[in-house]
């Protein structure tokens, strides 16, 4: 694999972390998948160079994460009529959208994709969930079709292999952004609330490998996705007393843990790190917003860059407004029409379509981005943010952005 984009170094992480979108998804591979449809333009003629290059997404439009699902859908036709100029095509070719609801279920999202890659289908999206993601991207690879993962942030994700790539951020980049909430690791005590979930698994896999590996003392505290009175998990978080409590947390049942945690006194007691969530969150903090240190992947407004702009015209132009996934279906878009304007529209030959994409430099809704070529990172811009107000007052604002290089998560194998 190529680099032709800036190198980043494993660099240590005084810190903690955060959220992202994660659940669900089953084994299995796909022994359909080929090529020769009408996409690919493989005839050659007038008919053919103007067939349409079809693109599945597989994402969560109900379930758990149906709202951030909502969001990387509306980003994405957002960033689709970006990156075509609003012609939505490439090289003469209709971009095809076909939508799949995985509603948060792992037999189903398997289903879906090889009933897409079955019919021709060469590109896919979406992947609210890191459980999806993670079984996805081996099927992407045992059929040559061109991967690219949403908001699901598990780490396991970047180098998998050579044909999945991911158009948000991941729980590395979450970790690192931490850094500056938390002083010197060492002899501290950190315990993670999660969900016992991939994306919460993963998250405490990496507070322990960053913060574990600077001599905290790291602890978990996990509740099963479905549980929905959460006070026993906000006690036993309480009664580990730690330094600082870590909370990755994603999904419906948010507001009732921000409620018991609350109602046990844990803001009073101890240090809590978490994510700035979707918008719709922003009230669920009451009084204790103000005392929490949020790390955060994107809120409206937060970079200010001409591409956010651009896409916040063409939400609101649908009827919709930016919010924290908004940027990964955007990205995810900008990607696809580059790789797909690399091969002139076809897509026939997916390795033509990784090459385009390994390396590649630009500007997305959160500022310069890049695709390390080794494992598929994307390198981006992370924001530490403080709430203000409460209730529908709340209020959220850049204390400091993070480089794409502070944040850089280390290279991971190689996806190669």
């Amino acid at each position: 694999m190529h680099q032709s984009s800036p190198r980043s170094t494993r660099r240590p992480a005084r810190t903690l972390v955060l959220l992202a979108a994660s659940v669900v998804l089953a084994a299995g591979c796909a022994k359909a998948g080929t090529a020769g449809t009408a996409g690919d333009g493989a005839g050659g003629g007038t008919e053919a160079a103007k067939a349409p290059v079809k693109v599945g997404l597989v994402y969560s439009r109900t379930g758990p994460l149906a709202a951030y699902g909502k969001q990387y859908l509306e980003g994405f036709k957002a960033g689709l009529d970006y990156a075509t100029k609003g012609t939505g095509a490439v090289d003469g070719h209709p971009v095809q959208i076909t939508e799949q609801d995985d509603a948060g279920d792992p037999a189903k999202a398997v289903s879906e994709a090889k009933d897409l890659i079955g019919k021709g289908y060469k590109v896919l999206a979406g992947s609210t969930a890191s459980g999806v993601a993670l079984q996805l991207a081996p099927i992407a690879a045992q059929n040559k079709v061109l991967f690219i993962s949403g908001p699901a942030a598990a780490d396991q994700v970047t180098g998998i292999n050579k044909y999945t790539f991911r158009s948000g951020r991941q729980s590395y980049q979450d970790i690192l952004t931490a850094a500056s909430f938390i002083g010197d690791a060492k002899g501290r005590k950190v315990t993670v609330l999660a969900q016992d979930s991939a994306f919460g698994q993963a998250n405490v896999a990496a507070v322990k490998a960053v913060l574990g590996g600077e001599g905290a003392a790291v602890g978990s505290v996990l509740a099963p996705p479905s549980a929905t009175d959460l006070t026993p998990f906000a006690k036993q978080a309480k009664a580990a007393r730690p330094d600082l409590l870590f909370v990755a947390w994603a999904g419906e049942t948010a507001p009732a843990l921000w409620q018991s945690l609350n109602q046990q006194g844990v803001f009073s007691a101890t240090k809590v790190v978490t994510g700035l969530d979707l918008a719709a969150s922003y009230p669920l903090f009451g009084a204790a917003g103000e005392k929490i240190s949020f790390l955060n992947h994107y809120f409206a407004g937060a970079s200010g860059t001409a591409v956010e702009k651009a896409m916040t015209a063409s939400l609101e132009k649908a009827g919709a407004t930016p919010d924290l996934f908004s940027p990964d279906g955007f990205t995810a878009a900008q990607m696809t029409v580059h790789a797909l304007e690399a091969t002139s529209g076809r897509t026939g030959d997916t390795d033509a379509l990784v090459k385009a994409l390994e390396g590649w430099s630009f500007d997305g809704v959160k500022g310069r981005l890049t695709i390390r070529a080794q494992d598929h990172a994307l390198l981006q811009p992370m924001f530490q943010v403080k709430l203000t107000g409460s209730g529908a007052a709340a209020k959220p604002s850049v204390e400091k952005v993070l480089s794409p290089d502070q944040v850089a998560p280390p290279v991971a194998g190689t996806a190669g």
